[in-house]
């Protein structure tokens, strides 16, 4: 009576008392016996397990955190995260991603000889199209060479005096290190360039079809590298300005295209194991030009609590979207400092750079040059 007053058109669409009990009665002899069926099965599947105890191990060990190289090595980083590397051009921002994906391509051991990389694929999307293929090439021969002498002993003492006596550089860089494995840790960079957002989007589309491939193979990829996450930022925004029509305005415009660039990273980071690095170049100069700056507030700001708040405000002004700053989980900042320090040789004056945790927040800044062999850290 109570759903006849709430529903009165409820009695034409329902059927008559008897035949309405017969289908009840049909649906609990039948269905409802062979869903408890399904059930106990289910449960006995979950009981037994589908999986052994090996299998389970290397499903876990698989995705556990690792650590890169200095000055990336303060926070250890597992598949999912999303690091932003901020600078402004030039901040070495590039020589960051190639000490990474060396890190990243190189195999842990060889030949007994010790490499301490992952050993896994990096795909490597060049937004800024001045990716510099030889500069790679350059880091990682001397990744080789300093592995085979710390690893070989009386052989590299051996070697190196055959080193001294080359003439050119380049016989010194082919003197003394496994060709194989070069050529098996340069196979393991997967290099993309775009030149415009589509170009982007389309080729994010297609990575999941790529990885899948190289995993038939047996390869596993660890790093996905974007240089640099911004270089579209004024195309987009001009042609979101232009006049369209209303069926391209919301396609084009620049909040939807990067909503849609996060979107499809997202599904590549639920269907593969993926760490993401991406760097983006300042458009705007910084609020505070260092680091102390940032810091130091008033007593009334301190007292009044505004410090925290602009202790976590960005040193700089954020221009992109705030779906991709939601997506970051980890945020560096890189700036060039004033000092300068000796190269290796000695022969020349390095510019020094200032490598700064945002997210999570470091009191600790670390400090490096760039020189022939790559990143060094100084004190």
């Amino acid at each position: 009576m109570g759903i006849t007053l709430l529903n009165p058109y409820l009695n034409l669409l329902s059927p008559p008392a008897s035949r309405r009990d017969s289908h009840v009665g049909r649906v609990t002899g039948t269905n409802v016996t062979s869903a408890m069926g399904e059930g106990a099965s289910e449960a006995r599947g979950w009981i037994r397990g589908d999986e052994t105890a090996k299998q389970m191990l290397s499903r876990v060990l698989k995705d556990r955190a690792f650590l890169l190289l200095p000055p990336l090595h303060r926070v250890p980083l597992r598949a999912g995260n999303v690091v932003e590397v901020t600078g402004a051009s030039p901040a070495a921002k590039t020589q960051i991603l190639i000490q990474a994906a060396i890190s990243c391509i190189l195999p842990k051991t060889w030949n007994g000889i010790h490499y301490g990389g992952l050993g896994k694929l990096v795909l490597f999307l060049d937004l800024d199209c001045r990716f510099d293929v030889l500069r790679l090439s350059q880091m990682l021969k001397h990744r080789l060479l300093q592995a085979n002498r710390l690893g070989n002993g009386a052989w590299w003492q051996l070697e190196e005096s055959n080193v001294r006596n080359c003439r050119s550089a380049h016989e010194k860089s082919n003197t003394a290190f496994d060709e194989e494995l070069y050529v098996s840790c340069m196979r393991r960079f997967l290099y993309v360039r775009c030149y415009d957002s589509l170009e982007l989007l389309s080729c994010l589309k297609t990575l999941h079809y790529r990885i899948r491939q190289q995993e038939s193979c047996g390869s596993q990829v660890g790093v996905l590298m974007i240089d640099s996450i911004g270089a579209f930022h004024w195309t987009d925004r001009l042609s979101s300005s232009l006049a369209m029509g209303s069926h391209n305005r919301k396609s084009l415009s620049l909040t939807n295209v990067v909503e849609t660039i996060v979107l499809e990273i997202k599904k590549l980071l639920q269907a593969h194991s993926l760490v993401v690095i991406a760097t983006k170049a300042l458009i705007y100069e910084e609020k505070y030009p260092t680091n102390e700056n940032n810091r130091k507030f008033s007593s009334n700001d301190e007292l009044s609590g505004n410090a925290a708040i602009k202790a976590q405000q960005p040193p700089f002004r954020e221009f992109m979207p705030s779906s991709w700053q939601a997506f970051v989980t980890h945020k560096i900042i890189i700036r060039k400092s004033a000092d300068h320090h000796s190269s290796q040789t000695g022969q020349e004056s390095l510019s020094a750079y200032s490598l700064e945790w945002l997210q999570p927040q470091l009191s600790s800044i670390d400090q490096f040059i760039v020189d022939d062999s790559g990143i060094v850290t100084v004190s």
